[in-house]
This record gives C-alpha cells, structure tokens and sequence, in this order.
C-alpha cells in the first residue's frame, strides 16, 4: 500500500517526495500500528492521516480544537478533491443534516470534530453507525497538564477510543516537551516503539530579539519590509491589542484585532478577513492562529514577551508553513517579566514554581548571546551546535557593538548603593538625578552615584540594563523584578572584564527581508492578484487554491502547458485540471505584454543601477566573470585563498543575480555523483528549494555530504536556468 501511498503524494498533491519520517508513519498506520507523532509546523503532519484516510475503506475521524481550524482544513481538502466534513455548532441545521447523510452514504473520507463535539451522546451514537478505520487525534499536547494548552476533555478521547477497538490510532503535535510526550504514549498506551519525532528546528525562519526602546517605532520600522506581505503582532493584553491595530492603521496599514473581549461574530469576521487577504496583519492575543493553516503568513512579532518558550514557539509557528523564508521578530523588556510574574501569582501554589521555571527558561533565550536555535531547541530536548546563519546572534554583520564598560560600571554601581532591592526604573532615575518623591523618600539623592548618568536618555539607561541581565551581571528576583549583583560583576568593577553591547538605536535599523528570489516578482504579483480574485469567486482563502511556494516556482519556470504544470510544487491532478489553464493564461498574457520569450527568459542579465568605475564589482560578480574565463572553481578558491564552498556560493549568487555561467561538468565531476544520485539530489531540490541545504541533507538521509551538496546545488541552478 505504501506504493498507492506514493502515487497519492504525487498525482493528488504534488508532491514529488515524502518530507522526513512521512513514508515510515504512512506505513505504519497502514499497517494498523498506533502511532504518536511529533514533527514541526510545516513537516507534514496532516498528510500523515489524510493519505491513510484516502485509502482507507472507513472513514477517517480527525479531533481538532478549533472550528477554524477544520474550516480551513476542509476547505483546502476540497480543493485537492477529498471529500471532507465536519460536525459542530456553528453549522447551520441544514448544513449539518446534510453532513450527516454524506457519513451515513459512506460519501466522506474525513470527519473533523472538537473533543467536546466528539463525547456528545448524538455523535456517539451516530458513529456506533459507521465503519472508522483511523482516529487522529490533532494537536495531541492537549491532553497534558505539562503542556502549555491543556485542554482536559481532550483526556475524554482515550474514552472513545475504547469503542472502536479496531481502530489505528495515531495523535500528532508540533510542541511537546519530554514529559509532554511521555504523557500522550501513555495516555493512550501506545508502544514508545511507535513514536516519531522530527527536528524542531525550523530552519527557514530568522529569528530575531530586540530589548524595547521605542516599541512602536520599533514594530513600525519592521513591518515597513513586508509591504504586501501576511503577518500576526500577538500582544498580551486586549487593551494593547487595540492601541496597536490603531497605530497600524493610523499608518496606512489594512489590520484587524483578535482578542477575547471582541463578540463571537466579531472575531470570525477578522480572522476570516485576514485568511482571504482582506487585510494582512492580524493584531492578537495568544490564542490566536492555533485555528489557521494560513501557509503564508511572513513576519510574527511578539510585542511582549511570551510566558514560556513553548507560548513561543507556537506562536512562531505560524510563521512560513510554506517553507519560504520568514522573519519572527521578539520585543521585550524588564517590565513584561513583572507582567508575567502577576499572572503567576494568581494560579494554584502548587504550579507556580513550574511556570516560575518557564519564565526563566524564556528569559534566557531572549538575553542568549550565542545563537538562538541552540536555547530553543535545547529546551525540548534537541541539541544544537549553533551558527544556524539565520538568527541575530549568527549574523556578524547585524551586530554592531560598542564598549559599554563604564556606563556598565556606573549602572552596577548603583544597584549596589541602593541596596540591590530596586527595579530598573528607580536605578535609572537615580542615575539621572530624578526629583521624583521616591529619590528623596529614601535618601539616595545623597548617593555618589545620583545624577551621574544625565548624559544619557532613561531609553539608553534601559538597554545597558538589560544587556547587563543578558551578559549576567545581574539578576532580577521574584516577583518585583529587585536587581542583584551577581559575582560576575566584580571583575567590571575592578576594571578587569570590559562590556561590549550591540550599539543603541532610538529607531533600530532591522535586517531587511532577506530572500533567495530568483522569480519573476512581477509576474508572482500578477498571479497572487488572479489568485485573490478566483478565491474571493469561491468563497476560499486564496492558499487553498494555490500556496505562495507554488506561485513562486510558477513564476521562475514560466509553464507553458498543462503537462508541465505537473513538475510544479504542489499541483496536483485534481489542481492542475481545475485551476491549471487559467494561471497558464496568466502568464502567456504577462510574457505577450512584456515581449518576454520564455526560452530566453533567464539568459538576459538584470539591469544594474549605474556605479563609477572607481567602484568594484560585487564579489559574486568578480568571481562569476572570472570562472567565465575558463578558470575552474578550485583554481578561485586556491588563489584568493577561501574554501571552495564560498566560491560556489558566490557562483550561485551570480546566477540568482540574473547572470549565466560558462556550461561545465565540474560541478558534478567534482562531486562524484552518479546519474542515479544526481536524479535523488535533483528531486531533493525540487522538494526543498535551494535556499538551505540541511532539508536536503536529511530527506537523502544524511548520505550525501554538505560539501558535495554545495557542489550539486550549483548544477542544479544551472540546469534551471537551461529549462
């Protein structure tokens, strides 16, 4: 069955090749076997139940938390041709009869219900009715206390598990911690043998954290590099919630709230604006996006920071389920700990201390100097060795560091003389020589060190605080955030450790959005509109037609008949036939009005803004020419004295940069590669992209070396071009 499993994957989804562990869960259920599963956001886990389920005679049950999230799901199995339904309370009476007759006629695949939904003695008794072969229990973290969403009538489903005891049974989440996980096998007493797990990592998002100076103009300057793009802003209170849509809005962005205090009806209306690209930032509260599959969504912020790294986590999460690159930026500072440390102390004793440990866990992350990937994923268990190149810490060229010794030393100093009792804001109104009745309660206007940092602005005097916590200098205890020395700080004071910082900025400048593009941006524009038509025709969100990853391999192939539109990412049968022409279409009219030749289309080098002689070329563009002469790749590398890696890296930029190398069978020559292999790499591209290499180094299961890769992904680019 595996083999029909394999078919589906390509003819209905388009799909060349299963991602990581989907083939050996596939198989598995299959073959009746219990399953957990725990991959992250984008690794595929939904198709682990939905190909078993197409194949299956019976009928599939999925349990989903949330009425949006079956939706959505629904409405993007419809569009690849899988029936599909749901039961739940806001269907209207009609609606649900008729979902009803569709089980009874045996007419549907899968059946998505909520954990409540799926007890109530009417369903129950429906479904005694039914043949069920698969019970999917989505988003499976629910069922345990340690987690970060329990949910406990998500225990109940243990309950009627028991009633189809023919059933395979597999529960599948993004987020689980090692206890987490312990508690879902043996909740529903499944062998530890059949358990998968993925890597947490998610490598095509850039992380990003940034101590709060000007919040706003912060958020402000960073959603500016995202003009047309999706994004969530989550907020920890509804009040700020709405303070932050108005100052979006107030500047010309199309955004929407989501928060609790909102009506029911309210609330759907905005989320459902923003799945259909209505507007494109949605300003939330936590829950927010658990119950969207929005692939798109390019840029997170979280105003304030999470309660815990597993609140992180999911939160980004929802950032480029596509696979294209995204950017999660974190803002936070001392103040938001306190905020956290109140909601603490309003649950039961006994769980304090563990949300008291989160806490700390989150701060550590944020203050982390080293790379951020090595932190987050630690805290579920996964090492990392670092220099992930796509976080703030590992990107040299963001950090722009000064010496902050001596303010340092003023700051410490303070801390001390006040007694090591205070927060941050009273040590900075010390050092700035506040007249605040509190200075004088005290008697710290006589301190040596009142007034001695009027030179600097309160905001600069909060960023050296905060870099000093980060560097561990000094503490802030529960549950007033009281700053104490640590003894790491004797050895600034004695003048024997210097303090470096990255530099301060009233307005940061943020990391521009970085992308691999080597598509047609016009053209991608021009089908993400016809897209957004056809959707706004069918009622859909437009992912549910085609994703963004799709479009944009569109829009670097240029297709040119239905046949072809079979090699796309993500078109499958049912896809290319409904949708197929139309965007094919589109873009025969695109190339007629812009007299482009799509056989040529990549053999034109883009134009290049006008530069003085004096000026030298970009690297990539030194090292492209040069191996156009007739020099081989490991004659630049030995001359100019660099790794062979960095040359072909330059190379693959001159050809994303619109420019066509020399024909050559070095590349493969020199990885040894034979023509089997080479097809297994080039079907590796094409699942993956080129952009990183690690998704490809593991879907060939470790085999193929990094350097070999570097070596093949610049064939790979070069016979792209040729196409």
């Amino acid at each position: 069955m595996i083999d029909q499993a394999k078919t589906i994957l390509q003819e209905t989804f388009g799909y060349p090749s299963f991602k990581p562990f989907q083939e050996e869960i596939i198989e598995g259920i299959l073959n009746r076997q219990d399953t957990v599963v725990v991959l992250p956001t984008g690794g595929g886990k939904s198709l682990c139940y939905i190909i078993p389920a197409i194949l299956f005679e019976g009928l599939t049950i999925v349990v989903s938390p949330l009425i949006s999230l079956m939706e959505d799901q629904i409405g993007q199995l419809t569009q690849t041709g899988i029936p599909a339904v749901c039961l739940n309370s806001m269907l209207s009476p009609e609606a649900y009869g008729q979902n009803i007759r569709l089980l009874r006629e045996n007419r549907v695949k899968l059946l998505y219900l909520a954990p409540e939904t799926l007890m109530m003695p009417r369903t129950l008794e429906l479904l005694e009715q039914l043949p069920i072969d698969l019970l999917a229990v989505d988003e499976a973290h629910c069922v345990s206390e340690w987690g970060h969403d329990f949910r406990p009538e998500y225990r109940k489903v243990q309950e009627f598990r028991t009633k189809i005891p023919h059933a395979v049974v597999m529960a599948l989440t993004a987020t689980a911690t090692p206890q987490v996980r312990t508690d879902i096998l043996t909740l529903f007493k499944i062998p530890v043998g059949n358990f998968f797990m993925g890597s947490f990592n998610r490598d095509n998002l850039f992380l990003d954290v940034r101590i709060k100076n000007n919040p706003q103009a912060q958020l402000i300057n960073f959603i500016k590099k995202f003009p047309k793009e999706s994004g969530i802003i989550y907020c920890t209170t509804r009040k700020s919630v709405e303070n932050i849509t108005d100052l979006l809005r107030a500047n010309g962005f199309k955004a929407s709230s989501y928060h609790a205090g909102l009506e029911d009806n309210q609330r759907r209306e905005n989320q459902l604006a923003f799945i259909r690209d209505d507007i494109r930032i949605m300003v939330a509260t936590i829950a927010f996006g658990m119950g969207i599959d929005k692939p798109d969504v390019r840029f997170i912020v979280q105003y304030d920071l999470p309660k815990n790294i597993e609140t992180y986590y999911q939160q980004i999460g929802r950032a480029g389920r596509d696979g294209l690159r995204s950017d999660c930026l974190l803002l936070y500072a001392q103040s938001d700990t306190q905020t956290i440390t109140r909601f603490i102390s309003q649950k039961e004793e006994n769980i304090q201390a563990v949300e008291h440990e989160k806490l700390a866990d989150m701060l550590a992350f944020a203050r982390a100097r080293n790379c951020l990937r090595t932190p987050l994923l630690g805290y579920f268990g996964e090492s990392f060795p670092g220099d992930c190149q796509l976080c703030k810490n590992c990107r040299p060229d963001q950090q722009d560091l000064t010496d902050i010794t001596i303010p340092a030393q003023k700051f410490l100093a303070c801390v001390k003389r006040t007694g090591e009792i205070f927060g941050t804001g009273h040590i900075i109104d010390v050092l700035r020589g506040s007249r605040a009745k509190k200075i004088f309660q005290f008697d710290h206007d006589q301190l040596s060190t009142y007034g001695i940092g009027k030179d600097l602005a309160a905001m600069e005097w909060k960023h050296i605080s905060e870099q000093l916590l980060a560097q561990e200098l000094m503490k802030a205890t529960a549950p007033h955030g009281s700053l104490k020395l640590t003894p790491r700080a004797w050895a600034v004071f004695k003048g024997e450790k210097k303090v470096m910082a990255p530099r301060f900025h009233g307005e940061p400048i943020v990391t521009s959005n970085f992308t691999m593009a080597s598509w047609d941006n016009a053209l991608f524009d021009r089908l993400r509109q016809k897209r957004k038509q056809m959707a706004d025709h069918m009622g859909l969100p437009p992912y549910a037609i085609l994703t963004d990853k799709t479009l944009t391999e569109l829009a670097q192939v240029f297709p040119s008949s239905i046949q072809s539109l079979e090699q796309i990412h993500g078109i499958g049968a049912y896809k290319k036939e409904t949708f197929g022409q139309t965007f094919l279409d589109e873009i025969q009219a695109y190339c007629t009005e812009n007299q482009i030749d799509r056989r040529d289309r990549f053999k034109t080098p883009q134009k290049k803004k006008s530069r003085s002689v004096s000026d030298k070329p970009p690297r990539f563009k030194y090292f492209g020419d040069l191996f156009n002469t007739g020099i081989s790749a490991r004659e630049l590398a030995d001359t100019n004295k660099i790794k062979l890696a960095t040359v072909l890296t330059h190379l693959g930029v001159y050809i994303r940069e619109g420019f066509v190398l020399r024909e050559t069978r070095e590349f493969i020559q020199l990885s040894g590669a034979d023509p089997k292999t080479w097809e297994q790499v080039k079907l590796a591209f094409d699942e993956h992209g080129t952009l990183a290499l690690k998704p490809v180094f593991l879907h060939l299961d470790q085999e193929i070396s990094y350097d070999r890769l570097h070596l093949l992904r610049l064939n790979y680019l070069m016979e792209s071009i040729k196409q």
